[in-house]
């Protein structure tokens, strides 16, 4: 795991670029933060979408990619509870199922009072490549 981690996290250059960092990294399961700053602001002034499906979308590629096979996303949609537009936020990816070729993740975004903020549900491909 710790070897899939260090090729995650240093090779997701998008994800440095907006500031997510990794907390905690297990088998099917990681969770994230991002420092919410001015740059992930939209136009109202709250998180723009895109930077909290990139947190979500980060989780859930570090969960996917927790038993050393490649996995590549397939499907992935999300659902927007909460507008925000201070503080950090968190992304906790959890499986929920894992076959020989698919996993099933659930991520849950929160802000740092514990509210819900989104949902994100991805499916990934497993493929047969080592990491």
């Amino acid at each position: 795991m710790e070897r899939v981690k260090q090729a995650i996290a240093s090779g997701d250059l998008f994800a440095k670029y907006v500031g997510i960092e990794l907390i905690e990294a297990d088998k099917g399961y990681a969770k994230v933060k991002m420092v919410i700053k001015d740059h992930h602001l939209n136009g109202a002034h709250i998180v723009h979408g895109g930077a909290i499906f990139t947190l979500a979308d980060y989780a859930f590629a570090l969960a996917a990619n927790s038993e050393d096979r490649v996995a590549i996303g397939i499907n992935a949609s999300i659902v927007y509870a909460q507008a925000v537009n201070q503080g950090i936020l968190f992304a906790e990816a959890k499986e929920i199922s894992l076959s020989y070729k698919l996993g099933n993740y659930l991520v849950t975004i929160t802000d740092d009072n514990n509210n819900v903020v989104a949902t994100y549900q991805g499916t990934a491909y497993r493929k047969n490549e080592k990491w």
